[in-house]
């Protein structure tokens, strides 16, 4: 599972937010010192989860994006919204009604979070100038976000378009002259060995993945959908090939050995992104 933290500030209160799966969850104890201090900030809380308006808001929510969400449940919580007698807790809703919209962690980054059109909501209820603002500072921090990816994604671009001219030199110099190629044919020497990499690393050709995506344009190709360890590891399979072919390697034995190479180099890179964005501490009451 893929999770990173990021922090921004409102109005000088600093706001975090969890990334869980590209889904982004955004701290309503953090949200609410905007309103009151921290130690009644759960109490805030609170105060919003057991009005009648916000449930309907959380459960119509949930019935979207929820197949597991109890609706009986909910039914429940909503006919008792507004008398003095009824409270809700985060726990008691996540609980009974399998809610997946909000969650309760400990920690450094510990309190009560929300699925981000969630947060929004609870923001209009305690301070719409806050949500403004809010809103303004989670779109500066998506706009770095893909603009530093991209940065890194085009430089990973051109790294592997660089090794690939090693790739295709090498593919000249030593498959050419011993295969039965002719000057028309020759591309088919160097489409095999790129899709020997394609193999590799993706499980299936080009063409392969071409039909099986025959909604994207005819221009599109592998390579526009791979992730960035992906096409980190393709640089490098294309170096490593290039040595292969130069030793003499048969092509089942270069298959195998680029093979292991690209698992192994995946899974540490998958490995790596995972600590990098582990949470510190577990879930608790908020």
């Amino acid at each position: 599972m893929s999770r990173k933290t990021s922090v921004i500030t409102v109005q000088d209160v600093e706001v975090t937010i969890i990334t869980v799966d590209q889904k982004d969850y955004i701290s309503l104890t953090n949200m609410a010192k905007a309103r009151t201090d921290a130690t009644r900030a759960a109490d805030v809380i609170k105060n919003w989860l057991r009005t009648r308006n916000t449930l309907e808001f959380l459960g119509t929510w949930e019935m979207m994006y929820n197949p597991d969400f109890k609706v009986v449940e909910f039914d429940h919580f909503r006919s008792e919204a507004g008398l003095h007698t009824f409270t809700l807790s985060v726990k008691e809703w996540i609980a009974k009604t399998q809610a997946i919209g909000m969650y309760v962690q400990a920690g450094r980054y510990g309190g009560t979070y929300a699925h981000k059109d969630i947060a929004f909501e609870f923001g209009s209820a305690i301070s719409p100038i806050f949500k403004l603002y809010l809103l303004k500072e989670y779109q500066r921090l998506k706009d770095e976000e893909n603009d530093r990816l991209k940065l890194e994604w085009d430089a990973k671009r051109f790294l592997s378009k660089s090794n690939y001219l090693i790739h295709t030199d090498a593919v000249k110099n030593y498959v050419l002259p011993q295969g039965n190629y002719t000057k028309n044919t020759e591309w088919l020497a160097y489409a095999d060995e790129a899709d020997l990499l394609n193999v590799a690393l993706f499980n299936c050709t080009a063409k392969a993945w071409r039909e099986a995506n025959p909604e994207l344009t005819k221009s599109s190709n592998i390579l526009d959908f791979a992730s960035i360890s992906e096409l980190t590891v393709l640089s490098n399979l294309e170096t490593h090939n290039a040595e292969l072919i130069k030793e003499g390697k048969s092509k089942p034995e270069r298959f195998r050995t680029l093979r292991g190479i690209a698992q192994y180099q995946l899974r540490v890179l998958s490995e790596a992104e995972r600590i990098r964005e582990l949470p510190e501490g577990g879930e608790t009451e908020s």
